[in-house]
């Protein structure tokens, strides 16, 4: 519903841009020269659009409440991050593992999340200071959004860094599924904007603080997105390279001493905590978690040039269905021309949509639609050229992916302002007859660009029906997986100990998965088990002797939520999870 309302919004501001260009030009001049009063204050500037984000989000908490997990992916970061608040780096093998046995998660040679543990921080944080994991991400935004603003003043002028921290708070800091998901999104685009915007910095002043800040940045991406944070920093270190060695005599001893020697020695302590991390999860300091989950798990590989490997042992037909029913598939039709193309324009589809819209797509196209005749990759400034460098090699990167969600597209995310910015420069200066169309178009599509979170906001106020957008945008987050949620918060009130059997049906859909569990199995108030059939059950119900016993059927309609009969006999209460669970919680 939002993307329509944006792309009519955008339809109005084009043609007003050839038909009334002049519209509330005094207006736009006098909040342009506010703003640009303020931006001439840097530091404050990134602190208020840091300040701005986490406002915002938590202004709309009464229509968005504190999300509740859904895909794979969030359950096994929330695993790490519980794992992390309780002062542990991993867990122990239970037991009773096979019947907790579920997605991006492994029970040997420990009990881990399979990814990278800097989201997981993050949401530990969260946890530990203000007791839910959601704070920690929220913060996350917050920081992104400042670290973009930070980022872009390096490359552009103030109005235009204090713009693009803006457009970082509404296009991805309130509504999108960065900003409501535990994927992440925020820790590498954080990781990003670190790397990218000390460049220029040290470039220019060869400043200690800022090599400390790109070591940061590099450690956060090999910590959040190893893979595409080592392709979007590779230019950045050949560039790096290329300034030292260009210096002669003092001035290269200076740069070792003020730069190189700062980011080598954080690149050293992030290299040994993270190779001690994979030793406590893995056993080796050389093998990622993620390698551990896919050698027990998976059949199709990441990359494009990888041959599969042969099918696992399953103990559950369902890990069975994601794994060789919906990954391997997905995998096989990239081996085709047809399949291929899909596969790519499917990434590029994404990224636009969710990056841009049609809001950013407007000035993007139109200023680069608006350069004169005859424009020459020489002619373009040495700053444009290599931000379109780093662009082309991140790209790269991307497309020999077999799969894709939008947080792997995440380092590039200032990068993709910063580029859209210059375009918008470009644009700015464009006249049509003499009518300053381009100026008008700038204007009113930063317009279109805060009045879509207006709008949402709007339609929450007044009960409009949303049912979220078929495409990830500034405006795509849903509720989460709230029935999962009901259910474990009245069990958790009864106050004593539960333990729920999942049962899925014929028609089950493989991504919807219920059945994780905290860090500390035992301790916990509610565990989640699959339904292994009677004889297998009966262990677990004799290891967890003393919990009451329910049977969750996620895949009726609503999910059913019932006593679990065993052979002990049961006298427990049904419970029922109120319509309303998400208002009446949150």
């Amino acid at each position: 519903m939002f993307l329509r309302i944006e792309f009519g919004l955008v339809l109005a501001v084009f043609l007003l841009a050839f038909l009334r260009p002049q519209l509330g030009s005094d207006w736009f001049a006098r909040i342009e020269r506010s703003f640009g009063g303020l931006a001439r204050r840097q530091r404050l500037s990134v602190f208020l659009v840091g300040l701005v984000a986490l406002g915002a989000r938590a202004a709309v908490l009464p229509i968005l409440p504190v999300t509740d997990p859904t895909v794979h992916d969030e359950f096994s970061y929330l695993l790490a991050a519980d794992t992390f608040a309780h002062g542990r780096l991993t867990n122990p093998p239970h037991p009773m593992w096979v019947h907790f046995e579920t997605f991006h998660v492994f029970w040997h040679p420990r009990y881990a999340s399979m990814y990278p543990p800097a989201q997981g921080l993050l949401l530990a944080a969260g946890q530990v200071l203000a007791g839910d994991p959601f704070w920690g991400m929220w913060l996350g935004v917050g920081l992104m959004c400042a670290a973009i603003c930070w980022m872009l003043q390096g490359w552009l002028s103030p109005e235009w860094a204090l713009l693009g921290g803006a457009l970082a708070v509404v296009r991805f800091g309130i509504f999108s599924y960065w900003a409501n998901s535990y994927w992440g999104g925020a820790v590498g685009a954080i990781g990003g904007a670190f790397v990218l915007g000390a460049l220029p910095r040290i470039v220019r002043f060869e400043r200690t603080s800022d090599a400390l800040l790109m070591g940061l940045g590099l450690t956060i991406l090999a910590n959040s997105r190893p893979y595409e944070g080592l392709i979007f920093s590779l230019p950045v270190g050949i560039a790096l390279f290329a300034w030292l060695f260009k210096k002669k005599g003092p001035s290269f001893w200076m740069a070792i001493r003020r730069v190189v020697v700062p980011l080598s020695l954080v690149m050293l302590v992030a290299a040994l905590a993270t190779t001690y991390y994979f030793w406590r999860v893995t056993g080796s300091p050389f093998r990622f978690p993620q390698q551990v989950d896919r050698d027990n798990y998976a059949s199709a590989p990441y990359f494009l040039w990888q041959s599969p490997r042969p099918q696992p042992i399953f103990n559950h037909e369902v890990i069975r269905d994601f794994y060789i029913g919906w990954e391997l598939p997905k995998y096989e039709e990239t081996r085709t021309a047809a399949g291929l193309i899909k596969n790519e324009s499917e990434k590029i589809v994404k990224c636009g949509f969710f990056f841009l819209g049609p809001a950013l797509a407007l000035p993007l196209l139109a200023g680069i639609g608006s350069t004169r005749y005859g424009l020459t990759w020489a002619s373009l400034s040495s700053n444009t050229r290599f931000l379109l460098i780093v662009l082309g090699v991140s790209v790269a990167g991307l497309a020999v992916e077999v799969y894709f969600s939008l947080h792997y597209a995440s380092p590039m995310t200032g990068l993709i302002l910063a580029l859209v910015l210059l375009a918008v420069r470009q644009l700015r200066i464009w006249t049509w007859r003499a009518r300053p169309v381009g100026l008008f178009l700038t204007r009113a599509s930063v317009l279109v660009c805060l009045t879509v979170p207006v709008v949402r906001v709007a339609s929450a106020v007044l009960h409009v029906p949303f049912n979220g957008e078929r495409l990830e945008t500034c405006c795509s987050s849903g509720p989460g997986n709230w029935f999962r949620a009901g259910i474990e918060t009245e069990l958790e009130r009864n106050g004593k100990q539960n333990l729920v059997i999942v049962r899925y049906g014929a028609n089950h859909n493989v991504v919807n998965e219920w059945v994780y569990n905290k860090a500390d199995i035992d301790r916990s108030p509610v565990v989640w088990a699959r339904d292994m059939g009677v004889e297998k059950n009966k262990e677990l119900f004799d290891y967890f002797k003393d919990r009451e016993v329910w049977l969750v059927e996620p895949d009726e309609n609503p999910p059913k939520v019932s006593p679990y009969l065993t052979d002990l006999g049961s006298t427990t209460r049904a419970i029922q999870v109120p319509a309303d669970y998400r208002s009446a919680n949150n």
